[in-house]
């Protein structure tokens, strides 16, 4: 038995939420879905919810473009929203009578809806019809995201992952309000995304016996690509692509003869080593292979990030990397997308509107400092705080503990405007969750890796200081556990939280 939902269960924690004990919302077989007439996005809002509820409740919940209706409603209604919700918050009011979500954009009333959702008995994330009695507590939560970006990522290169795990792992981040998904497309031992200019980079450097142990071949072609954009960009997340580079590039060398300096291609790789690969910086081939690449990507990518990697480029010389990045940066801009890139980036004195992830273990970066004094935003990913690819602990069958072991508390444990010296909150983008594959092979594998600890950093993102409260935190994780039993997660059933 859970039991009764309130106001405050809900991760990531609201900003303000004031309760009203004497009434509630119950949802019966004569609710509707209401959204304003002539708002397109508003009613793909709630034709999600309208899909994400019927089969449990196993009512009809009709979505009605209507200013008004008799009937007991969730209404969802762009503009009069509390002055503090900003371009994602929202405000959701409940009475007796009616549920209204109030937001100025459809990405806010999005995030409204996930509240909502978590508000409602845990037996709502049945695939079928139960008999429960579906019941909102009452009150007003007035809520909005402390950082514009909050992002989880998933390496297709070191392991293919297809579009519907991609797709079921973009429903999942979506119900803790992370916006954006980070796809590293490519690496040493694998490259997973179509490019027509250099069509084997696929075939063959996405192909079989790639990936580590040679057993993750694959790829995703344009239509794949733009379907996963599509299917996120529904659920209120962006794609951001990334092509790695200067390193990390051996899939591409190994394929191209041509884009290394002696004319040879070294063999594939799929082991876990880093470092060693690097493209040739004084060949004008290797411009005209990177802006294809760009160019074709950008095409594809709505969203405004394109993430050129730039890490652990350890054989490439420092005046190189430089040499590089300021060729490579300005490419980007060229073809309307923004630039990302991980913090080694910062040592090329990237342009101000440049994004540096940092995904360093310390608390201290020189370059990066210097590059905030000149407006670069910073994503903050320590690999030994939000790593995905971590192990909870020893005995986990699972992940890497090069940057230390990860549990719940950890993951949740930091601030993202404290962590690096000098590196204040004006700086900080937001976060991102970073979930790498070397050990991973399926769908399981990545929730067992991702929950419980991708929660925590998604309240990170949203969440303010003041309600960072592990013991909070904790709670609220444990009951989410029936959910993801109905919603068959594989997640790991860490002994630091109480499990309901």
């Amino acid at each position: 038995h859970t039991p009764a939902r309130q106001l405050t269960d809900v991760i990531p924690a609201p900003v303000d939420t004031r309760p009203d004990a004497r009434v509630a919302f119950r949802i019966t077989p004569r609710t509707v879905i209401r959204t304003a007439p002539g708002s397109t996005a508003a009613r793909q809002v709630g034709n999600h919810l309208a899909e994400t509820l019927r089969p449990a409740t196993g009512y009809p919940l009709p979505v009605l473009p209507a200013r008004s209706t008799p009937l007991p409603e969730i209404a969802l209604v762009l503009g009069g929203a509390d002055h503090r919700v900003g371009q994602e918050g929202y405000q959701l009011d409940v009475t007796r009578q009616r549920v209204t979500i109030r937001a100025n954009t459809p990405a806010g009333l999005f995030a409204g809806t996930q509240t909502l959702r978590q508000l409602l008995p845990a037996d709502i994330e049945a695939p079928t019809r139960r008999h429960a009695t579906w019941t909102i507590p009452g009150g007003r939560i007035v809520d909005y995201p402390r950082f514009a970006y909050r992002g989880a990522m998933l390496d297709l290169a070191r392991h293919f992952h297809t579009v519907d795990e991609i797709t079921a792992y973009v429903d999942l981040i979506s119900q803790y309000k992370i916006n954006y998904l980070h796809l590293h497309l490519t690496d040493d031992q694998g490259w997973r995304i179509q490019i027509d200019s250099w069509p084997r980079l696929t075939t063959v450097g996405g192909g079989p016996g790639t990936g580590v142990d040679g057993v993750g071949p694959g790829y995703l072609t344009k239509a794949d690509y733009q379907a996963v954009v599509a299917y996120a960009a529904a659920r209120h997340v962006t794609i951001v692509p990334e092509i790695d580079m200067p390193g990390h590039t051996n899939a591409a060398q190994s394929t191209y003869p041509e884009l290394n300096c002696d004319g040879v291609a070294p063999p594939p790789r799929t082991d876990i080593a880093v470092g060693y690969s690097s493209l040739c910086i004084d060949d004008e081939l290797t411009y005209r292979f990177v802006e294809d690449v760009i160019r074709e990507l950008a095409a594809i990518t709505p969203g405004p990030y394109l993430h050129i990697g730039g890490d652990e480029a350890h054989a490439t010389t420092d005046e190189d990397y430089r040499t590089f990045m300021n060729r490579v940066l300005p490419l980007v801009s060229k073809y309307g997308k923004r630039a990302s890139g991980w913090n080694e980036i910062a040592q090329a004195d990237p342009p101000a509107d440049a994004v540096a992830q940092f995904w360093g273990t310390g608390t201290t970066n020189a370059d990066l400092v210097d590059a905030v004094a000149r407006g670069t935003k910073v994503v903050m990913s320590p690999a030994n705080k939000s790593y995905l690819d971590m192990k909870y602990d020893a005995n986990t069958p699972l992940g890497l503990r090069w940057a230390g072991l990860i549990e719940v508390s950890d993951a949740y444990g930091w601030d993202p405007a404290t962590r690096v010296a000098g590196v204040g909150e004006s700086a900080v983008l937001g976060v991102e969750a970073p979930l790498w594959s070397e050990t991973l092979r399926s769908l399981d594998d990545i929730e067992y890796m991702a929950f419980p600890r991708l929660p925590a950093i998604a309240e990170l993102g949203w969440s303010t200081t003041t309600s960072h409260d592990w013991e909070s935190f904790r709670t609220r994780l444990g009951e989410q556990a029936p959910r993801w039993h109905l919603q068959q997660v594989n997640f790991y059933p860490s002994p630091q939280v109480p499990w309901i």
